[in-house]
């Protein structure tokens, strides 16, 4: 799913890692904790020569967020769709039907492509169903964040953190709460886009992911692509 991140970043001249995290991927058979999504960042980390900017969507950002409350390690982290404290009834009303269907026989792949089919541009599908679709990972993944507190997280943050989300996102209802918790935050809302921000609109996402590239690495020359506006009306291809 971050294909289209990486293709911009590696045209940029970024080094840019993209690691499965437990349960997904090529990890799909393994059971998810946060403590081992923890341990892939410490990973993908030791493995970057200069400073690290690390981003998340969703589960990601919430990830990505409480990775770097808790290392200080990177330099800025970019934490898309994750906006909306994961607590109290809506996390378990979405832990509900997130059992449900990992009840399914065939773990809710099917399901999960249908609506990835009704939701994202061709391109960002295909990139989708190449790494798989880990739909019954859902259950481990909120029972694992239900355990985050991302405002606490926020505050422990002294790098630039970047707040994105697509203007449709329903994980966006508390994004002025974080981006007040933030030492040195910026809120980007990109129009047009739903929860799926960076696969729904890869231009807009790109152009933020390399400005904030951009700006904690000044002496890295800067691109075309790193500068201008950081959403786009149009899905980008």
């Amino acid at each position: 799913m971050w294909r289209a991140q990486l293709r911009a970043l590696d045209a940029a001249g970024v080094p840019a890692l993209a690691p499965d995290l437990p349960g997904h991927g090529a990890r799909a058979g393994e059971a998810f904790t946060v403590g081992r999504a923890l341990a892939t960042l410490d990973d993908a980390a030791a493995a970057a020569d200069g400073p690290v900017v690390v981003a998340g969507l969703s589960m990601g950002g919430y990830v990505a967020v409480h990775w770097a409350a808790r290392t200080r390690r990177p330099a800025a982290v970019l934490a898309a769709s994750c906006c909306t404290r994961p607590a109290g009834p809506p996390l378990w009303a979405y832990r509900r039907v997130a059992a449900a269907i990992a009840r399914l026989p065939d773990g809710g792949a099917r399901l999960g492509e249908a609506l990835a089919r009704r939701a994202l541009p061709a391109e960002a599908l295909a990139d989708v169903v190449a790494g798989g679709m880990s739909t019954g990972v859902m259950d481990a993944v909120l029972a694992g964040v239900a355990d985050i507190d991302p405002l606490a997280d926020l505050r422990a943050i002294e790098v630039p953190v970047w707040l994105v989300n697509g203007r449709w996102d329903h994980f966006r209802t508390q994004e002025r709460r974080f981006l007040r918790q933030c030492a040195d935050g910026r809120l980007v809302v990109v129009p047009g886009a739903s929860h799926l921000v960076s696969l729904v609109r890869p231009v807009a996402f790109n152009r933020v992911l390399l400005e904030l590239v951009d700006a904690v690495s000044p002496a890295r020359p800067r691109t075309g692509a790193a500068r201008g506006a950081a959403a786009s009306p149009r899905p980008g291809r």
